[in-house]
Protein backbone atom coordinates (compact mmCIF):
# COMPACT_ATOMS: atom_id res chain seq x y z
CA UNK A 1 0.00 0.00 0.00
CA UNK A 2 1.40 3.36 -0.79
CA UNK A 3 0.21 5.62 1.81
CA UNK A 4 -0.85 9.20 1.29
CA UNK A 5 -2.69 10.53 4.04
CA UNK A 6 -0.54 11.84 6.21
CA UNK A 7 -2.97 14.66 7.18
CA UNK A 8 -5.07 12.59 8.86
CA UNK A 9 -1.67 10.17 10.61
CA UNK A 10 1.14 10.34 9.57
CA UNK A 11 2.68 6.72 8.57
CA UNK A 12 5.46 5.19 9.71
CA UNK A 13 5.90 6.85 13.17
CA UNK A 14 9.68 6.44 14.09
CA UNK A 15 10.88 3.03 15.38
CA UNK A 16 11.52 4.61 18.84
CA UNK A 17 7.67 5.50 18.80
CA UNK A 18 6.90 1.84 18.67
CA UNK A 19 9.33 0.67 20.96
CA UNK A 20 8.71 3.06 23.55
CA UNK A 21 5.28 2.10 23.66
CA UNK A 22 5.89 -1.42 23.95
CA UNK A 23 8.47 -0.85 26.24
CA UNK A 24 6.74 1.15 28.69
CA UNK A 25 3.53 -1.48 29.18
CA UNK A 26 5.89 -4.48 29.81
CA UNK A 27 7.97 -2.27 32.26
CA UNK A 28 5.54 0.37 33.84
CA UNK A 29 2.53 0.18 34.60
CA UNK A 30 2.03 3.73 36.80
CA UNK A 31 -0.66 6.36 35.69
CA UNK A 32 0.09 9.74 35.91
CA UNK A 33 -0.09 11.08 40.06
CA UNK A 34 -1.29 7.91 40.56
CA UNK A 35 1.67 5.74 41.61
CA UNK A 36 3.78 3.75 39.13
CA UNK A 37 7.19 1.39 38.65
CA UNK A 38 10.13 1.44 36.51
CA UNK A 39 13.20 3.85 34.81
CA UNK A 40 10.79 6.45 34.96
CA UNK A 41 6.96 7.01 36.67
CA UNK A 42 3.88 8.31 34.04
CA UNK A 43 4.28 11.25 36.19
CA UNK A 44 8.20 12.02 34.95
CA UNK A 45 7.32 11.11 31.23
CA UNK A 46 4.16 13.38 31.34
CA UNK A 47 6.04 16.52 32.94
CA UNK A 48 9.07 15.88 30.18
CA UNK A 49 6.77 15.77 27.56
CA UNK A 50 5.33 19.12 28.98
CA UNK A 51 8.59 20.53 28.39
CA UNK A 52 9.06 19.60 24.84
CA UNK A 53 6.29 20.55 23.91
CA UNK A 54 6.53 24.05 25.30
CA UNK A 55 10.23 24.19 24.19
CA UNK A 56 8.85 22.88 20.56
CA UNK A 57 6.11 25.87 20.35
CA UNK A 58 8.54 28.59 21.99
CA UNK A 59 5.74 28.63 24.88
CA UNK A 60 7.90 28.80 28.19
CA UNK A 61 5.07 30.59 29.68
CA UNK A 62 2.30 28.67 28.81
CA UNK A 63 0.79 25.57 30.26
CA UNK A 64 0.19 21.75 28.70
CA UNK A 65 -3.02 20.12 28.94
CA UNK A 66 -2.88 16.64 27.80
CA UNK A 67 -6.40 15.28 26.05
CA UNK A 68 -7.59 12.67 24.17
CA UNK A 69 -7.74 13.94 20.32
CA UNK A 70 -7.79 17.07 19.45
CA UNK A 71 -11.09 17.89 18.54
CA UNK A 72 -11.72 17.05 22.24
CA UNK A 73 -9.09 20.09 23.55
CA UNK A 74 -11.25 22.43 21.01
CA UNK A 75 -14.36 21.35 22.60
CA UNK A 76 -12.86 22.25 25.98
CA UNK A 77 -11.44 25.93 24.82
CA UNK A 78 -14.29 26.84 22.84
CA UNK A 79 -17.68 25.97 25.37
CA UNK A 80 -14.99 26.76 28.39
CA UNK A 81 -15.05 30.24 26.59
CA UNK A 82 -18.80 30.86 25.53
CA UNK A 83 -19.59 30.49 29.77
CA UNK A 84 -17.67 33.59 29.54
CA UNK A 85 -18.97 36.93 27.72
CA UNK A 86 -17.85 36.34 24.38
CA UNK A 87 -20.36 36.49 21.74
CA UNK A 88 -18.62 37.44 18.19
CA UNK A 89 -16.42 34.70 16.96
CA UNK A 90 -14.35 34.61 13.80
CA UNK A 91 -13.27 31.76 11.73
CA UNK A 92 -11.70 31.02 8.45
CA UNK A 93 -12.99 29.15 5.36
CA UNK A 94 -10.78 25.79 6.44
CA UNK A 95 -11.98 25.02 9.92
CA UNK A 96 -12.36 21.89 10.64
CA UNK A 97 -15.51 20.25 12.15
CA UNK A 98 -14.28 20.20 15.40
CA UNK A 99 -14.58 23.83 15.30
CA UNK A 100 -17.67 24.58 13.69
CA UNK A 101 -19.95 21.60 15.10
CA UNK A 102 -19.53 22.98 18.29
CA UNK A 103 -19.91 26.82 16.95
CA UNK A 104 -23.17 25.33 15.19
CA UNK A 105 -24.21 23.95 18.42
CA UNK A 106 -24.01 26.93 20.40
CA UNK A 107 -25.62 28.60 17.28
CA UNK A 108 -28.44 30.83 19.65
CA UNK A 109 -24.85 31.84 22.22
CA UNK A 110 -22.90 33.40 19.48
CA UNK A 111 -22.56 35.45 16.27
CA UNK A 112 -20.12 33.55 14.01
CA UNK A 113 -18.40 35.95 10.81
CA UNK A 114 -16.17 33.98 8.72
CA UNK A 115 -12.54 36.13 7.64
CA UNK A 116 -12.39 37.57 4.72
CA UNK A 117 -10.19 35.59 1.95
CA UNK A 118 -9.93 36.04 -1.80
CA UNK A 119 -10.89 33.83 -4.38
CA UNK A 120 -7.25 32.76 -4.77
CA UNK A 121 -7.02 31.80 -0.44
CA UNK A 122 -4.97 35.03 0.49
CA UNK A 123 -6.27 36.90 3.61
CA UNK A 124 -7.71 39.52 2.66
CA UNK A 125 -6.08 42.09 5.83
CA UNK A 126 -7.65 45.27 4.60
CA UNK A 127 -10.95 43.99 5.11
CA UNK A 128 -10.29 41.77 8.01
CA UNK A 129 -9.76 44.89 9.54
CA UNK A 130 -13.21 46.40 8.69
CA UNK A 131 -15.14 43.12 9.78
CA UNK A 132 -13.22 43.88 13.30
CA UNK A 133 -13.99 47.46 13.32
CA UNK A 134 -17.28 46.55 12.50
CA UNK A 135 -18.17 44.09 14.83
CA UNK A 136 -15.44 44.04 17.98
CA UNK A 137 -13.86 40.46 18.14
CA UNK A 138 -14.60 38.75 21.42
CA UNK A 139 -12.93 35.41 19.95
CA UNK A 140 -10.71 34.41 16.89
CA UNK A 141 -10.10 30.90 15.75
CA UNK A 142 -7.51 29.85 13.32
CA UNK A 143 -6.64 26.36 11.69
CA UNK A 144 -2.45 27.35 10.80
CA UNK A 145 -2.58 25.05 7.48
CA UNK A 146 -5.84 24.08 6.32
CA UNK A 147 -6.39 20.04 6.06
CA UNK A 148 -8.28 20.33 2.81
CA UNK A 149 -5.40 22.46 0.56
CA UNK A 150 -2.53 22.33 2.66
CA UNK A 151 -2.67 26.40 2.91
CA UNK A 152 -0.81 28.08 5.68
CA UNK A 153 -2.68 30.89 7.15
CA UNK A 154 -1.06 34.51 8.37
CA UNK A 155 -2.44 33.66 12.07
CA UNK A 156 0.25 35.90 13.73
CA UNK A 157 -0.87 38.99 11.40
CA UNK A 158 -4.84 38.47 12.10
CA UNK A 159 -4.49 37.63 15.77
CA UNK A 160 -2.09 40.84 16.02
CA UNK A 161 -5.25 42.66 14.71
CA UNK A 162 -7.59 40.91 16.80
CA UNK A 163 -5.67 41.81 19.98
CA UNK A 164 -7.10 45.70 19.42
CA UNK A 165 -9.83 44.42 20.60
CA UNK A 166 -8.58 41.83 23.66
CA UNK A 167 -9.92 39.00 22.09
CA UNK A 168 -9.04 35.26 22.67
CA UNK A 169 -7.07 33.65 20.24
CA UNK A 170 -7.04 30.12 19.57
CA UNK A 171 -4.61 28.45 16.40
CA UNK A 172 -5.60 24.80 15.39
CA UNK A 173 -2.24 23.74 14.46
CA UNK A 174 -2.91 20.00 14.10
CA UNK A 175 -1.77 19.76 10.21
CA UNK A 176 1.66 21.75 11.86
CA UNK A 177 3.04 21.22 15.13
CA UNK A 178 6.16 20.25 14.85
CA UNK A 179 6.45 20.84 10.91
CA UNK A 180 6.13 24.52 10.79
CA UNK A 181 8.44 26.42 13.30
CA UNK A 182 6.11 28.78 14.68
CA UNK A 183 6.24 30.99 18.22
CA UNK A 184 3.01 31.15 19.64
CA UNK A 185 3.81 33.80 22.20
CA UNK A 186 5.04 36.02 19.52
CA UNK A 187 2.27 35.45 17.46
CA UNK A 188 -0.49 36.21 20.22
CA UNK A 189 -1.65 32.74 20.27
CA UNK A 190 -4.14 32.43 23.40
CA UNK A 191 -4.53 28.71 23.03
CA UNK A 192 -2.32 26.49 20.87
CA UNK A 193 -4.11 23.05 20.01
CA UNK A 194 -1.66 20.07 18.56
CA UNK A 195 -2.40 16.43 17.29
CA UNK A 196 -0.21 13.68 18.34
CA UNK A 197 -0.72 11.74 15.80
CA UNK A 198 -0.03 13.78 13.06
CA UNK A 199 2.90 16.29 12.53
CA UNK A 200 4.66 15.43 15.82
CA UNK A 201 4.85 11.46 14.35
CA UNK A 202 3.38 10.37 17.84
CA UNK A 203 0.53 8.38 17.53
CA UNK A 204 -2.68 8.57 18.34
CA UNK A 205 -4.81 8.83 21.85
CA UNK A 206 -2.50 12.08 22.76
CA UNK A 207 -3.38 15.43 21.58
CA UNK A 208 -4.14 19.06 23.67
CA UNK A 209 -3.52 22.05 23.93
CA UNK A 210 -1.24 24.95 25.39
CA UNK A 211 -3.03 28.20 26.84
CA UNK A 212 -1.80 31.10 28.16
CA UNK A 213 -1.88 31.48 32.20
CA UNK A 214 -3.54 34.74 32.03
CA UNK A 215 -6.57 33.33 30.52
CA UNK A 216 -9.10 32.06 32.67
CA UNK A 217 -10.63 29.15 30.94
CA UNK A 218 -14.11 27.72 32.99
CA UNK A 219 -14.40 23.58 32.90
CA UNK A 220 -17.15 22.07 30.96
CA UNK A 221 -15.28 18.16 31.91
CA UNK A 222 -15.23 17.18 35.51
CA UNK A 223 -14.01 14.21 37.48
CA UNK A 224 -11.22 12.18 39.52
CA UNK A 225 -7.40 13.79 38.68
CA UNK A 226 -5.28 11.69 41.58
CA UNK A 227 -5.12 14.82 43.87
CA UNK A 228 -7.53 16.96 46.25
CA UNK A 229 -9.77 13.90 45.78
CA UNK A 230 -11.70 15.25 48.85
CA UNK A 231 -12.64 18.26 46.85
CA UNK A 232 -15.93 18.03 45.17
CA UNK A 233 -14.47 21.17 43.01
CA UNK A 234 -11.97 20.63 40.27
CA UNK A 235 -8.71 21.32 41.63
CA UNK A 236 -7.94 25.25 40.72
CA UNK A 237 -4.64 24.74 39.69
CA UNK A 238 -3.11 23.54 35.96
CA UNK A 239 -3.26 21.47 33.97
CA UNK A 240 -4.97 19.62 37.11
CA UNK A 241 -8.29 21.40 36.35
CA UNK A 242 -8.41 20.43 33.22
CA UNK A 243 -6.98 16.73 32.89
CA UNK A 244 -9.40 14.43 34.56
CA UNK A 245 -9.69 10.59 34.32
CA UNK A 246 -6.59 8.14 33.87
CA UNK A 247 -4.51 9.45 30.95
CA UNK A 248 -3.11 7.44 27.88
CA UNK A 249 -0.34 6.60 28.92
CA UNK A 250 0.98 4.48 26.28
CA UNK A 251 -0.10 7.43 24.17
CA UNK A 252 2.26 9.68 26.12
CA UNK A 253 5.37 7.76 26.01
CA UNK A 254 4.98 7.51 22.24
CA UNK A 255 4.96 10.80 21.97
CA UNK A 256 7.81 11.63 24.41
CA UNK A 257 9.77 9.61 22.07
CA UNK A 258 8.39 10.84 18.88
CA UNK A 259 9.70 14.58 20.36
CA UNK A 260 12.94 13.07 21.71
CA UNK A 261 13.36 11.86 17.97
CA UNK A 262 12.30 15.42 16.66
CA UNK A 263 15.19 16.83 18.65
CA UNK A 264 18.02 15.11 17.21
CA UNK A 265 16.81 17.33 13.98
CA UNK A 266 15.62 20.39 13.16
CA UNK A 267 11.90 21.61 12.50
CA UNK A 268 13.30 23.37 9.38
CA UNK A 269 14.69 20.08 8.55
CA UNK A 270 11.39 18.19 8.28
CA UNK A 271 9.51 20.73 6.54
CA UNK A 272 11.97 20.88 3.42
CA UNK A 273 11.48 17.15 3.56
CA UNK A 274 7.74 17.19 3.47
CA UNK A 275 8.18 20.48 0.43
CA UNK A 276 10.45 18.08 -1.82
CA UNK A 277 7.86 16.01 -0.89
CA UNK A 278 4.79 18.11 -2.10
CA UNK A 279 6.88 19.31 -5.35
CA UNK A 280 6.97 15.44 -5.89
CA UNK A 281 3.63 14.93 -5.96
CA UNK A 282 2.51 18.03 -7.76
CA UNK A 283 4.58 17.23 -10.42
CA UNK A 284 2.97 14.21 -10.85
CA UNK A 285 -0.30 15.53 -10.95
CA UNK A 286 0.60 18.29 -13.45
CA UNK A 287 1.78 15.55 -15.93
CA UNK A 288 -2.11 15.02 -16.67
CA UNK A 289 -4.66 17.03 -18.18
CA UNK A 290 -7.58 14.92 -16.59
CA UNK A 291 -6.64 16.40 -13.22
CA UNK A 292 -7.34 19.64 -12.18
CA UNK A 293 -5.41 20.98 -8.72
CA UNK A 294 -7.76 22.98 -6.10
CA UNK A 295 -6.59 25.74 -3.91
CA UNK A 296 -3.00 26.12 -5.57
CA UNK A 297 -2.12 29.59 -5.22
CA UNK A 298 2.09 30.00 -6.46
CA UNK A 299 2.51 32.86 -3.98
CA UNK A 300 0.94 30.68 -1.29
CA UNK A 301 3.11 28.73 1.76
CA UNK A 302 1.92 25.05 2.14
CA UNK A 303 2.17 21.89 3.98
CA UNK A 304 2.65 18.38 1.77
CA UNK A 305 -1.60 18.48 1.61
CA UNK A 306 -3.13 18.98 -1.66
CA UNK A 307 -6.43 18.26 -3.37
CA UNK A 308 -7.30 17.33 -6.63
CA UNK A 309 -10.43 16.67 -9.30
CA UNK A 310 -10.55 14.05 -11.91
CA UNK A 311 -12.63 14.87 -14.99
CA UNK A 312 -15.49 12.92 -15.03
CA UNK A 313 -14.78 10.86 -11.90
CA UNK A 314 -16.54 12.16 -8.47
CA UNK A 315 -14.55 11.76 -5.66
CA UNK A 316 -16.68 8.86 -4.35
CA UNK A 317 -15.55 6.52 -7.81
CA UNK A 318 -12.08 8.23 -7.43
CA UNK A 319 -11.95 6.58 -4.21
CA UNK A 320 -13.10 2.86 -4.84
CA UNK A 321 -10.41 2.63 -7.91
CA UNK A 322 -7.41 4.10 -5.68
CA UNK A 323 -8.39 1.53 -3.15
CA UNK A 324 -7.99 -1.05 -5.55
CA UNK A 325 -4.53 0.08 -6.81
CA UNK A 326 -3.27 -0.18 -3.25
CA UNK A 327 -3.18 3.79 -2.51
CA UNK A 328 -4.43 5.38 0.42
CA UNK A 329 -5.49 8.70 -0.15
CA UNK A 330 -8.52 10.65 1.75
CA UNK A 331 -11.71 11.65 -0.69
CA UNK A 332 -14.92 13.39 0.13
CA UNK A 333 -15.21 16.40 2.62
CA UNK A 334 -12.41 15.32 4.81
CA UNK A 335 -14.36 16.88 7.55
CA UNK A 336 -14.36 20.28 6.25
CA UNK A 337 -17.55 21.46 4.35
CA UNK A 338 -16.85 25.09 4.87
CA UNK A 339 -13.65 24.91 3.20
CA UNK A 340 -15.57 22.80 0.23
CA UNK A 341 -18.02 25.46 -0.21
CA UNK A 342 -15.68 28.23 -0.63
CA UNK A 343 -13.67 26.01 -3.07
CA UNK A 344 -16.18 25.57 -5.31
CA UNK A 345 -16.21 21.52 -4.41
CA UNK A 346 -19.06 21.04 -2.26
CA UNK A 347 -20.66 18.42 -1.51
CA UNK A 348 -18.65 15.80 -3.63
CA UNK A 349 -15.58 17.30 -1.82
CA UNK A 350 -11.97 16.63 -3.53
CA UNK A 351 -9.49 14.04 -3.94
CA UNK A 352 -6.94 14.61 -1.54
CA UNK A 353 -2.88 12.92 -1.33
CA UNK A 354 -0.86 14.11 1.48
CA UNK A 355 2.75 13.33 2.09
CA UNK A 356 5.03 13.32 4.94
CA UNK A 357 8.70 13.51 5.90
CA UNK A 358 8.71 9.21 5.31
CA UNK A 359 6.84 9.33 2.20
CA UNK A 360 9.87 6.88 -0.41
CA UNK A 361 10.56 7.08 -3.81
CA UNK A 362 8.50 3.88 -4.11
CA UNK A 363 4.99 5.69 -2.94
CA UNK A 364 5.63 8.21 -5.35
CA UNK A 365 6.09 5.55 -8.04
CA UNK A 366 2.80 3.27 -7.42
CA UNK A 367 0.87 6.77 -7.41
CA UNK A 368 2.39 7.06 -10.74
CA UNK A 369 1.25 4.03 -12.10
CA UNK A 370 -1.83 4.22 -10.47
CA UNK A 371 -1.97 7.54 -12.75
CA UNK A 372 -1.03 6.51 -15.64
CA UNK A 373 -3.92 2.99 -15.08
CA UNK A 374 -6.96 6.00 -14.90
CA UNK A 375 -5.17 7.82 -18.15
CA UNK A 376 -5.19 4.59 -19.82
CA UNK A 377 -8.95 3.24 -18.89
CA UNK A 378 -11.15 5.45 -17.12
Amino acid sequence: MAYFNNAATTYPKPAAVYKAMDEFYRHNAGSMGRGGNGEKTGTEIVAETRLMLKELLHAPNYEVIFTPTATLALNMIIQGLLKTKIKNVYITPFEHNAVTRVLHAHKDMTNVEVLAVNKDCTFDMERIGYQFAERQPDMVIMSHASNVIGMITPVAEVFTLAKKYNAVTVVDMAQTAGLVDFDISQAKCDFAVFAGHKTLYGPTGVSGFLMNQAIDLPTVLYGGTGVDSANQDMPQYIPARYEMGTPNMMAVAGLHAALSELKKDTIAHRQQIEQKNRERLLEILNEYDFVKLVGINDEGKYVGVVSFLIDGISSDSAAQIFKRLHIELRTGLQCAPLAHKFLGTYPAGTIRVSVGAYTQGEDFERLKEAMDYIEENI
